[in-house]
C-alpha cells in the first residue's frame, strides 16, 4: 500500500511550464494536472525508471492531480504478464498508487485503427510497400529528401490495403502505413514516419486478434489524449519526436490536447540501464536473475536491502533538468546509508570467525548484557545479549605477529574492548597442523563489566565486536560489489560483458550472528557492527539457514559537492 504523503517535490523547470499553463488557462483551464507513467512490459523496472516514476507521480501529487499507470504493450515481441505484475509491485513498493487508473495501450487498438483510417481519408496517411532495405536507400540525408513511390497511392486503395493488412492477408514486412507529412523535413522523425506495421505474433492480452500494431510515436499521443493527460512527461530522447506527437494530436479527432515535456534520463556509473542488456545478463546466466542484488533493477535493489525512502531521496536530490549527466553509484549508496542509519537495528555478527577463549572466565558461567537496538531511535528499546567463556571474533582482529600500528589482538598486545562487555588482553593462540589459527586465548578484567569507554579507562586497543559461541546462530553472508569494473561499460565500442567484475559477489558460509537473529525474515535490515548494513535475503533465507545480503558498507566514499 502507498505510504503517507511525502514532502512536495522541489520546484523544477517542468513545474514552471505547468505553472505557465495554469496561469494562461486556454486548453488546460479548469483541468487537474494529469500525468501518466507508461512502461513497456518487456522487462523489469530499474533505477532509471524510479526517476521517471518519481517525476510522473510526484508532479501529480504536487498539484493535487492524477497519475495513470499505462502499460505500453504495442510491441508483443518481448512482452509478458510477468513483467506487468512486477511493474505494479515495484511502483507500489516505491510508495505510489494509480487508484483505478490502470490501462493498457492495447485497450485502444480499435480506436487507434480508426484514427489511422481517419488519417488515410484525410489524405494524411498511405500504405507503403518499401522493403526495409529500400527504406534505408530512400531515406535521404540532411540535403536530400526521402522518397516513396507509394506516397500518392489513391486513398481508396490505401484504405483497402490497410483493411486487408488488418485481416491478415499479408506477411510481415509486406506493407506499412505511413503518415504523409514532409519527406524533406530536417527532422527525420517527420519524414513520413511509419505508424503501423504488420507483425503476426501472439499478444499477451489480445491473443491473435491483431496482426498489425501501431508504432509508439503514433500510439503514445493517442493514448495520452484518450486518457485526458494534460502533461506527458518524457525522457529527453523524445524531444525530437515532439513535433510528431503534436502532429498526431492536431490531425486526429482526439478529445484532448496533451503537452509533451522532456527531461534528462538518470545515468549511473558502473552499470547499464538498457533492458536489452539486462535481459542478456539474465538469459546468459551472468547473474542469478532479474532480482540479483547486483542488478540495477528495483527488484534487485529491494532484495539487496535498498529502501523506498532511499531511492526517493536519491531521485529528489539528483534534480530534474534538461542536461544529461551521470551520477556516482556511491551517491545512491550514500542515500541508503542515511536512511538505514536512522532505521536499522544494531547487532553483532562475525563474518570470518575464529574462536576466542577467555581463560580466566569461569567455565560453565554465562551472563547477559543489555544494549541499545538503535541509538538514533530510543523508542526501539534494548535487547539482551549473552556472554560466556568462549566467543567468536573476526579472524582479522588477531595477528600472531602484529604489523606497525596494529591495535587489535596479539600476544602481549594492548587491552581491547569487547563491545558492551569487558576489557580483554591476548595471552596466546592455538594453531592446527597447517599453522592456521584456530583459537585465541585471552584474559578479561572482571572490573570492566560493560566495556563502555565512558567508564573513563583509557585503552590503546580497538573495540571489537563478538558473539557468544554458546548461543550464536549460523548464517551465510553475501558481500556485493559493483557488477562492472568499468565506470562506463556502455562507452564507445566496448562490449559491456568484457567489463563485468569477476569479484562482484563473495559468499561467506561460516558466519556467526547474535542469537536474536534466529528466525529473522525479509525485509528485516540490520547494521552489523563494523561491517555494514545487511538485510535478510528474501529468496534464499530460511529459518534453518539464514542468508544475509550486504546492502552497503559503513564507509561512505561519496563526497558531497564532488
Amino acid at each position: 500500500m502507498p505510504e503517507a504523503p511525502r514532502p512536495t517535490m522541489t520546484q523544477n523547470f517542468i513545474h514552471d511550464f505547468i505553472d505557465e499553463d495554469i496561469a494562461q488557462g486556454g486548453q488546460f483551464e479548469g483541468m487537474a494536472v494529469h500525468t501518466r507513467f507508461p512502461p513497456e512490459p518487456n522487462g523489469y523496472l530499474h533505477i532509471g525508471h524510479a526517476k521517471a516514476i518519481f517525476v510522473d507521480f510526484g508532479t501529480a501529487e504536487k498539484y493535487g492531480g492524477l497519475c495513470n499507470l499505462r502499460m505500453d504493450d504495442t510491441n508483443p515481441t518481448k512482452e509478458d504478464v510477468e513483467y506487468v505484475e512486477a511493474i505494479q509491485e515495484d511502483i507500489h513498493w516505491l510508495g505510489y498508487d494509480w487508484g483505478d487508473r490502470f490501462f493498457f495501450a492495447s485497450d485502444y487498438f480499435e480506436q487507434m485503427y480508426q484514427f489511422a483510417v481517419e488519417l488515410i481519408k484525410k489524405g494524411l496517411a498511405y500504405v507503403c510497400e518499401l522493403t526495409p532495405e529500400q527504406f534505408r536507400e530512400y531515406r535521404g540525408d540532411v540535403s536530400t529528401p526521402a522518397r516513396s513511390p507509394w506516397r500518392d497511392r489513391p486513398t481508396e486503395e490505401s484504405l483497402d490495403l490497410f483493411a486487408r493488412m488488418r485481416a491478415g492477408e499479408f506477411p510481415n514486412g509486406a506493407y506499412t502505413l505511413r503518415a504523409k507529412i514532409d519527406l524533406a523535413s530536417g527532422n527525420f522523425n517527420m519524414r513520413d514516419p511509419v505508424i503501423y506495421r504488420i507483425n503476426h505474433m501472439h499478444h499477451h492480452r489480445q491473443g491473435d486478434k491483431w496482426c498489425i500494431y501501431p508504432m509508439y510515436d503514433f500510439a503514445h499521443p493517442l493514448e495520452d489524449a484518450l486518457e485526458g493527460i494534460t502533461h506527458s512527461l518524457c525522457s529527453l530522447e523524445f524531444e525530437d519526436h515532439r513535433p510528431l506527437y503534436d502532429w498526431v494530436i492536431q490531425h486526429c479527432s482526439v478529445p484532448a490536447g496533451p503537452r509533451q515535456i522532456e527531461f534528462a534520463r538518470l545515468g549511473i556509473d558502473h552499470t547499464v540501464m538498457s533492458k536489452r542488456k539486462l535481459r542478456q545478463l539474465v538469459e546468459e546466466g551472468r547473474v542469478s536473475g532479474w532480482d540479483d542484488p547486483r542488478m540495477p533493477t528495483l527488484c534487485g535493489l529491494r532484495r539487496r536491502g535498498y529502501t523506498p525512502a532511499a531511492i526517493r531521496s536519491f531521485s529528489e536530490r539528483n534534480g530534474v533538468s534538461k542536461a544529461s549527466s551521470t551520477v556516482e553509484y556511491a551517491f545512491l549508496e550514500h542515500c541508503l546509508r542515511e536512511d538505514l542509519n536512522e532505521s536499522a537495528r544494531r547487532v553483532m555478527a562475525v563474518l570470518r570467525p575464529v574462536k576466542l577463549v577467555i581463560t580466566n572466565y569461569p567455565a560453565g558461567r554465562s551472563e547477559t548484557f543489555t544494549v541499545e537496538n538503535n541509538p538514533n531511535r530510543p523508542e526501539d528499546g534494548t535487547r539482551a545479549i549473552s556472554f560466556s567463556r568462549e566467543l567468536w571474533v573476526e579472524a582479522e582482529d588477531f595477528l600472531p605477529e602484529p604489523v606497525p600500528k596494529y591495535k587489535r589482538l596479539f600476544p602481549g598486545g594492548p587491552e581491547c574492548r569487547l563491545k558492551g562487555a569487558y576489557l580483554i588482553k591476548c595471552v596466546g593462540y592455538e594453531t592446527d597442523d597447517a599453522g592456521n589459527v584456530i583459537a585465541i586465548a585471552a584474559e578479561y578484567d572482571p572490573d570492566s563489566r560493560g566495556g563502555d569507554p565512558a567508564d573513563g579507562r583509557k585503552v590503546k586497543g580497538a573495540t571489537l565486536h563478538w558473539v557468544d559461541a554458546a548461543t550464536a546462530v549460523d548464517a551465510e553472508v553475501r558481500l556485493y560489489d559493483n557488477l562492472f569494473l568499468d565506470a562506463d561499460p556502455d562507452a564507445g565500442d566496448k562490449n559491456f560483458l568484457d567489463c563485468l567484475n569477476p569479484n562482484s559477489l563473495e559468499v561467506l558460509t561460516g558466519a556467526k550472528a547474535e542469537a536474536g537473529l534466529a528466525g529473522a525474515e525479509a525485509p528485516a535490515a540490520f547494521q552489523f557492527m563494523r561491517q555494514g548494513y545487511f538485510c535478510v535475503d528474501s529468496k534464499d533465507s530460511r529459518p534453518d539457514k539464514l542468508v544475509f545480503n550486504r546492502s552497503v558498507s559503513l564507509k561512505d566514499s561519496f563526497k558531497p559537492g564532488k
